[in-house]
């Protein structure tokens, strides 16, 4: 197979492309480093696409493998033929290849090895060839044998059709034709085991709908009701459909002695053998591409969550509510460093609501708090109420604002928090996380397991290690589109930095601790096993504020220092007009890029993403993203009315919709249907986590707690 064209087919790219990339993962390169430094190799292909391609690469090279493998153990059987391995060479999956492997398998002692076994293959051969003038008894009287446990003629025309109902098994192309039909004219059911139980799969207790347009969260939800021991799954098809195929396939003469033994074999071999394992292969299938999909769901949530601009400036007070154990604070400053922390009891069942507010007045005006992060967990609603209460009894301007919790409890009881404070409880750990979230998202969220940071649906159904790895490279593309301050990131957000490793990272936190802080990127070099690829890797991403060298602020490549110095030098300016941070216009002083590409001695990409560097160092880009919605008042489920607007942020994408909240407690759906005027296929073509939106509450039901929302015509 020609992986490189494949590659290139599948993914709509030039052959070109695809062979740089696969040369420059060869050859050890990170995916964030291919796509932010050797654009003129790749055609400027940004991450999303490397990583399909990445993941594409893996893929097609196990199955080369794995085509090798099966080759050769056909081989060392004597049973290979020309036409055979033309048929496995060609075989573009997995599932191909393993169909025509399987009649040269290794198999565990079925019903069929243990009828040749009795010496029965010659006369399932007779009923196969379909020439006899003899009764299938008949034939089989010649087989009857008390030393090989043959003792009836029944047992014996048995065997011959358990070896015939495993040869119908073992052939591809009838596994293939019973595979495609059952695909495209197959339907997945589900039914209730018990109709009168209550449950959240009462929408699946008569379900039926087509293999080919069963809905990804459709799949999840049912696996998952079947996993509960409340649903009964299956796949149907149109059995008679198939069984007429095989008949044709099977039986080309018109004997009456062997056309009704034939067709019991047929018969078996389907019910027994062939239909419970397609039917296992659909589900898998089915379920694995609804993982894809809810995976790829959630690595863009996950994006849009790790990409929320970073709240800077303020002197934050996280705010970790609870009930019976009190409400955990810590007073965070605007590094992140923590200054305070304490429990008050504003909740049931103390209700100290007025020695709490003493003490919120008194850090407030002790630290010059002027923002509140309140988690969203249990007692977030009560705790609201305490907050806008005290916002108006004080001079001071505070404000305050929700931040989804997920994640924080995980955090807070991880060994990781532990060595970051060993002095503190887990609430009071799971309180800075709260307040740091809001102040750096990408910094402090980087340190949670992706997986419970709760922004997808199924996640704990799914293949995990498969959704880890995706989620991983999410972060990772994420951490090293921002970039990290070298001086100040933590080893957790240094160890996803393009080409460093764990034990890399925690060196560069000792070296800062024992050398003090880096000057200049080249001081990377004398970090505990960091060698000139990893520094290449890395450099790029790392940011150093007040270096020796201004260009270390930069997104620069060291590597493309000199083309800076000679592109600044060209245009009238050096190194310190990068630091004094006047060169906004730059680009507008290049007429031509290509001319001046050519004349620096760089490529044409590499200038331009140069020149946007220059224009702005140290620049962010979540700068751009939406800021999340302050707020000073609260109000209550029950005062939202039909018709109503709103601005909400979007907390959560799925695939039928997105959950908006509102500034009640309760998020509201807004359905994929209330969207938009035009269609769309899915949420994502029209928000994202993180999104301000204008919503319109469309109905309330208190009872259910359930809010629907449109953003239709607003």
């Amino acid at each position: 197979m020609d992986i490189i064209k494949k590659i290139s087919e599948e993914l709509a790219i030039h052959q070109w492309q695809t062979e740089a990339v696969v040369n420059l993962i060869d050859e050890g390169n990170t995916i964030p480093f291919i796509a932010r430094y050797r654009k003129e190799k790749t055609g400027a292909l940004n991450d999303e696409v490397l990583r399909s391609l990445e993941e594409r690469l893996k893929y097609l090279r196990n199955l080369e493998e794995r085509k090798e493998s099966v080759l050769s153990s056909i081989e060392e059987q004597g049973k290979l033929t020309e036409e055979l391995k033309k048929q496995i060479e060609a075989a573009d999956t997995l599932v191909a290849v393993e169909d025509l492997y399987r009649p040269y398998k290794q198999k565990k002692r079925t019903r069929a090895i243990i009828a040749k076994e009795k010496g029965l293959e010659p006369l399932a051969n007779i009923f196969l060839l379909q020439m006899t003038a003899k009764s299938a008894e008949e034939e089989a009287q010649a087989f009857l044998s008390e030393e090989k446990g043959v003792e009836s003629l029944q047992q014996a025309v048995e065997g011959a059709k358990d070896i015939i109902a495993e040869n119908i098994s073992d052939e591809a192309a009838y596994r293939t034709y019973i595979r495609n039909v059952t695909f495209k004219e197959g339907t997945v059911t589900a039914k209730a085991k018990e109709e009168t139980v209550e449950s959240v799969y009462e929408m699946y207790y008569d379900f039926a709908e087509p293999v080919r347009q069963i809905a990804g969260h459709r799949v999840l939800a049912i696996n998952r009701g079947e996993k509960e021991k409340i649903l009964t799954v299956k796949v149907e098809t149109n059995e008679e459909k198939v069984l007429n195929y095989l008949y044709k396939k099977i039986i080309v003469k018109d004997n009456p002695n062997t056309t009704p033994v034939l067709k019991e074999a047929i018969d078996d071999s389907y019910k027994r053998l062939i239909f419970p394992a397609i039917e296992r292969e659909i589900r898998n299938e089915l379920t694995e591409k609804a993982e894809d999909g809810a995976i790829r769901v959630f690595g863009k949530n996950l994006e849009q969550l790790l990409l929320q601009p970073p709240v800077a400036g303020h002197v934050v007070l996280g705010w970790d509510p609870a009930f019976r154990t009190g409400c955990k604070l810590a007073v965070v400053d605007a590094t992140g460093k923590v200054l305070d922390t304490v429990v008050i009891y504003p909740t049931e069942p103390q209700k100290k609501i007025k020695e709490a507010k003493e003490i919120l007045k008194k850090l407030i005006k002790k630290y010059g708090i002027t923002l509140i992060s309140l988690g969203n967990g249990t007692a977030s609603r009560e705790s609201e109420k305490v907050i806008v209460e005290l916002i108006k009894e004080i001079d001071e301007t505070v404000q305050y604002v929700i931040v989804n919790e997920a994640g924080a409890s995980v955090y807070s009881a991880s060994k990781l928090a532990t060595e970051e404070f060993p002095n503190f409880d887990v609430g009071q750990r799971s309180a800075a996380s709260i307040a740091r979230r809001l102040q750096d998202p990408l910094a402090e969220l980087v340190k949670i397991d992706s997986k419970s940071i709760g922004v997808g649906q199924y996640q704990h159904d799914m293949n995990q290690k498969k959704l880890g790895e995706a989620l991983n490279a999410v972060v990772e593309d994420s951490v090293n589109k921002v970039g990290v301050d070298l001086n100040t990131a933590s080893a957790s957000l240094l160890e996803y930095i393009s080409g460093i490793t764990k034990t890399v990272a925690k060196n560069i936190v000792s070296y800062r601790e024992e050398q003090g802080k880096f000057t200049d990127r080249k001081q990377l070099l004398k970090v505990a096993k960091l060698g000139p690829k990893a520094f290449e890797q890395c450099a790029g991403f790392l940011r150093i504020t007040d270096g020796t060298n201004p260009l270390d602020n930069t997104g620069v490549h060291p590597e493309s220092y000199d083309g800076a110095d000679r592109l600044l030098k060209k245009l009238g300016f050096d190194r310190e007009s990068v630091k004094e941070g006047n060169l906004s216009g730059l680009g507008d002083m290049i007429k031509d890029y290509k001319k001046m590409a050519e004349e620096l001695e760089i490529g044409e990409i590499t200038l331009r993403d140069i020149v946007k560097e220059l224009e702005k160092p140290g620049r962010d880009p979540r700068d751009e993203m939406p800021k999340p919605i302050l707020k000073s008042d609260v109000m209550e489920m029950s005062d939202l009315v039909p018709g109503m607007v709103l601005k909400g942020t979007v907390r959560n994408v799925i695939d039928f919709g997105a959950f908006v909240d509102i500034g009640v407690h309760q998020d509201g759906l807004v359905h994929i249907s209330q969207m938009s005027d035009k269609y769309i296929k899915h949420p994502l073509e029209a928000v994202s986590v993180g999104d301000i939106v204008d919503v319109a509450v469309l109905s309330v039901d208190l009872q259910k707690k359930r809010i629907a929302l449109t953003m239709k015509g607003i």
